[in-house]
């Protein structure tokens, strides 16, 4: 019988605190929960409350202030043990967390108070669906950085459709985001702004041919400005997929929008988010 989401959470956070200097990143820790690596990082994020990293450090840093009262080894070796192998980053993570040196904390004793987070708070309800997805094949550019940074590609992808006359055989709109922005620096996320085309329809230089395979799929529909899109991913994540029994497939979510902003409200803007399920 395949583990509920919140024995899941709880043996991740069980072995960071087990296992504090070992291989704790995103990858490794998805791995621990069984959870596509596409996935974990919003089922974590939107379950507890924080991402996977400020739960490492949190509970890294925790680890290091019960040895440093409780040890007699160096700091170093702490440190070391607490999964912090160069002093310097360590000194300035403990100082930032506890508002002093390690040093200064040991010599001063002071109680330890490292509650986790109690935002999770109230998600907001969406109709979702479960459906089976067809194959998609993209014309699609990649994207860099912040996710609302992404309409600029689009109006690429557009720009291009139109000059080799594609709009014929596009079947719609879709973005492809890899990365949770709550867990991934902003300059460093990914995604891809695509046409859904015929799978016949050859595709200019630069566009690239993205596949989006069939599969089991759990449709989310929103309506609202993409920018506040955060509350439909939370939900998803956070209440659907945990309540639904069901394990998203290790492929990424992505987005079918159906209607455009050049011509419509953003209150009014609809988009389904697309998550694939293991059959």
């Amino acid at each position: 019988m395949a583990l509920t989401y919140e024995a899941r959470v709880l043996r991740v956070l069980q072995t960071i605190h087990d296992h504090p200097a070992s291989d704790l990143s995103l990858d490794a820790l998805a791995d621990c929960a069984s959870v596509s690596r596409f996935h974990w990082h919003r089922v974590f994020r939107a379950m507890t409350g924080e991402t996977c990293a400020q739960a490492v450090r949190r509970i890294r840093l925790t680890r290091a202030a019960t040895w440093l009262l409780s040890r007699e080894e160096p700091v170093a070796v702490i440190a070391r043990d607490c999964g912090y192998p160069h002093m310097p980053s360590f000194v300035r993570a403990f100082s930032r967390r506890f508002g002093v040196s390690p040093v200064v904390f040991r010599r001063t004793r002071p109680s330890i108070v490292c509650p986790p987070p109690t935002t999770r708070g109230c998600f907001t309800m969406f109709p979702v669906e479960i459906d089976q997805s067809q194959a998609r094949r993209l014309g699609a550019l990649p994207h860099t950085g912040a996710y609302e940074g992404i309409g600029p590609v689009f109006d690429q992808v557009s720009t291009l459709a139109t000059e080799h006359g594609l709009w014929p055989s596009v079947r719609g709109m879709v973005g492809v985001h890899y990365d949770d922005p709550s867990a991934v620096a902003e300059t460093e996320l990914r995604s891809h702004a695509g046409v859904w085309v015929a799978d016949n329809t050859p595709l200019p230089a630069p566009l690239e041919e993205l596949l989006l395979p069939a599969s089991a799929c759990a449709v989310l529909h929103y309506k609202g400005p993409y920018e506040a899109i955060k509350v439909a991913y939370d939900y998803l994540y956070g209440d659907w997929l945990p309540r639904s029994g069901r394990e998203p497939a290790d492929n990424p979510p992505y987005e079918l929008y159906l209607n455009s902003p050049h011509d419509t409200p953003s209150g009014e803007l609809l988009t389904d988010i697309v998550l694939p399920l293991v059959a």
